[in-house]
């Protein structure tokens, strides 16, 4: 089962949520692979500019025609922000593709910057935008639904193709089985550092979340074929992108659906 957040009729057309017109490629391969054209239409990416120039910094996901969700950390006061939209590429102009400032940014009251805690936050765009085939919004998960241990979800993002390698051009993808919570905790895992509100996946020293991933979603079908955003890119080991027993970290979106709803509805 899945459910949309308050307003999300706001999104009522051709459209729903989380079904591609374009199905994404799945496959098990070690490591990333480029995207299926168009197949996470929900993945954005969140841009800081300075002088005309813009620069990918964190990744995002569509969640309704004016509402983006991404990581608190991923946003800093005092930059300014873009979203764009039906991109593929990042470098090359995409028919399809749009780019809409922002009306409001709102990061978790209870965000802790020190053990990432609460690392979510909420973007109003500027105006709605028009859903198509190649922007159109994820479905969000049930509230406290919790994804049992090796759930196969996929990972998006342009993040680095390595600890120390480029940012991806064309938008990436990569399987990373669930990690259940009573193995992330233990503590040659991550410890403490994992809560109840995080979701781990990954973590076989081969495939991970990078740099510039961060705020991009975890997604996750159901048994109908629609896709559930369950993860917002939270962190990764400090010792590089791809380190065994040190999955990818994501804030768990199911436990925030109430937080969603109240933002969504306040403004």
């Amino acid at each position: 089962m899945r459910s949309l957040v308050v307003l999300a009729f706001v999104v009522a057309s051709a459209y729903g949520c989380g079904v591609p017109t374009f199905p994404p490629v799945l496959s098990r391969v070690v490591a990333g692979e480029d995207v299926r054209p168009h197949s996470w239409p929900w993945q954005i990416s969140l841009q800081s500019g300075s002088s005309g120039r813009w620069m990918h910094v964190c990744g995002g996901t569509l969640i309704s025609a004016d509402w983006v969700l991404t990581a608190a950390h991923c946003i800093n006061d005092r930059n300014r922000y873009r979203v764009e939209l039906g991109k593929h590429s990042l470098k090359a102009s995409e028919e399809g593709a749009i780019a809409v400032g922002t009306a409001k940014i709102i990061t978790h009251e209870d965000y802790n910057i020190m053990l990432s805690r609460n690392d979510i936050a909420l973007i109003k765009l500027s105006s709605p935008v028009t859903l198509s085939d190649t922007v159109m919004p994820a479905c969000l998960p049930d509230r406290d639904s919790v994804l049992p241990h090796g759930s196969p979800c996929y990972v998006t993002g342009w993040g680095r193709l390595s600890t120390s390698g480029p940012l991806a051009d064309i938008l990436q993808q990569a399987l990373l089985p669930v990690v259940g919570h009573n193995i992330c905790k233990q503590p040659d895992w991550w410890s403490v550092l994992a809560t109840d509100k995080m979701v781990c996946a990954g973590g076989d020293g081969i495939t991970a979340g990078c740099n510039g991933d961060s705020g991009g979603p975890l997604n996750c079908q159901n048994p109908d074929g629609s896709w559930d955003v369950h993860g917002v890119v939270s962190f990764g080991s400090g010792q590089g992108c791809n380190v065994f027993q040190k999955p990818t970290v994501f804030t768990q979106v199911s436990s925030y659906i109430s937080w969603i709803n109240t933002i969504m509805t306040k403004y």
